[in-house]
């Protein structure tokens, strides 16, 4: 049994949540997102909540149970909160700055990077060594996060690179003499 999803996922005031069929669609303040939940899982709106069960206690049903009742929580949670990840780059003349619906990241290469910002995503550089990224889709602001991150991962000498806020960089000690 999933702990996770035999919890049904409350639907706060403000949100319309439309079951018909395996689609899932939610329709918030933020703007609105839809889902087609796989076939082994059975979903219902009752009582305000959208409860999700297996339609078998196959191993198949049971490991994407949890997965699916994660998958709506966040549709819930991004049409009414929105989700932001932060990068922070480190390096001597590393920077980001945001043109248009471009990113341009400088680090340390012979070009600039540009990266096209994807629809649905919302890109803000408050510092040049700071990217706050924002949307209500969890999977795209992640996905878009990892990609940046990708261009210059962080290097656990110096510390130089692109690395999530929250990421801790384990120091190594250099050769010694």
């Amino acid at each position: 049994m999933s702990r996770i999803g035999k919890k049904p996922v409350q639907v706060p005031a403000g949100v319309t949540v439309t079951v018909d069929g395996q689609t899932v669609a939610v329709k918030g303040a933020k703007g609105q997102l839809s889902i087609v939940v796989v076939d082994d899982i059975e979903v219902k709106l009752e009582n305000n909540a959208v409860a999700l069960t297996p339609r078998s206690a196959e191993k198949r049903a049971r490991e994407r149970w949890g997965m699916s009742r994660t998958l709506v929580n966040n549709m819930i949670k991004g049409v009414t909160q929105g989700f932001r990840t932060d990068l922070e780059i480190n390096g001597v003349g590393y920077r980001a700055a945001v043109q248009g619906r471009n990113l341009q990241l400088n680090l340390g290469y012979s070009h600039d990077v540009v990266m096209p910002i994807p629809e649905g995503i919302d890109v803000k550089c408050e510092k040049p060594t700071l990217i706050a990224i924002s949307g209500i889709d969890a999977q795209k602001v992640g996905q878009f996060a990892a990609e940046i991150r990708d261009w210059r991962r962080p290097e656990p000498y110096k510390g130089k690179g692109i690395k999530y806020s929250t990421e801790t960089i384990f120091r190594k000690e250099g050769k010694k003499k």
